[in-house]
């Protein structure tokens, strides 16, 4: 059975394509204007690299993320909540605690030991915590975001910023660079302080020892190092790239659309 999953997020888009149980990934494709044109450029990209030629190969398609609705070729869209804890329960069941940090918002998620959604909290108003803050921030210290994450720039001297809103942490941080803080500082500090707000969401649905972090943010080994200290645990690595994982768990979730069909 071949069946698919996309998701197109603020700033990318990422397409599954699963045939019975192996999974072939895309390309990450940077948001265009046209949601679209990106769905499309992503699932063309997974059904490229599963060895497809059409997209009419797939029994069901599942879209979700922030333009789930502008993917017209998809059987049925899901909410992120669900597709990143299916995703991630797939390919570890032991996963009881799931963080996402996409572009615009944050999201924590409990799960059952059946992989069920038992709770989840969501940071959609305010750009801090998410990947939009990361930017801004990269660039206002002209490092890009591979600086924010870089183990290099792991401190033991944090700097402390005191705000976590974006437009007032941009300020700040100017003032602390004007102040020549050290780079490290400034960076290990953001980090630290986003890791605080994503802490006090993971806390509000439980914290688990077995987490896992989703969305393009995973790489940021300086904030990874944040989470473990703020949560007292240990982050798990999930065995393929996160970003992938809400297009994962909407594979999984088309499969068994596809499987009930096959029986009715």
């Amino acid at each position: 059975m071949i069946v698919a999953g996309i998701d197109l997020g603020s700033t990318t888009g990422k397409a599954v394509v699963l045939i019975d149980d192996k999974v072939f990934l895309g390309d990450i494709i940077t948001a265009t204007t046209k949601p679209a044109v990106t769905a499309q450029m992503a699932m063309d990209s997974a059904l490229r690299n599963a060895g497809i030629t059409s997209v009419q190969e797939c029994a069901y398609i599942v879209s979700t993320g922030y333009g789930r609705l502008k993917v017209d070729f998809a059987n049925e869209n899901i909410s992120e909540i669900s597709c990143h804890a299916r995703g991630a329960f797939h390919l570890m069941p032991t996963v009881r605690t799931v963080i996402d940090i996409g572009g615009q918002d944050c999201k924590a998620i409990s799960l059952s030991d059946k992989g069920a959604v038992l709770g989840f909290e969501m940071n959609e108003r305010c750009a801090a915590g998410t990947g939009r803050f990361f930017q801004v921030m990269a660039k206002v210290l002209a490092c890009g975001l591979e600086g924010i994450g870089a183990p290099a720039n792991i401190s033991p001297t944090p700097a402390i910023i005191s705000t976590q809103c974006t437009v007032f942490a941009e300020s700040e941080i100017i003032s602390l660079v004007n102040n020549d803080v050290p780079l490290p500082d400034i960076i290990t500090g953001i980090n630290r302080s986003v890791a605080s707000r994503v802490g006090s969401l993971a806390r509000k649905v439980g914290v688990a020892d077995d987490l896992v972090l989703t969305g393009g943010c995973h790489r940021n080994e300086g904030l990874i190092g944040a989470l473990n200290d703020v949560l007292g645990v240990t982050i798990r690595k999930l065995p393929i790239d996160p970003q992938f994982m809400g297009a994962v768990g909407a594979a999984v979730i088309a499969k068994g659309k596809a499987a009930a069909l096959a029986i009715s």
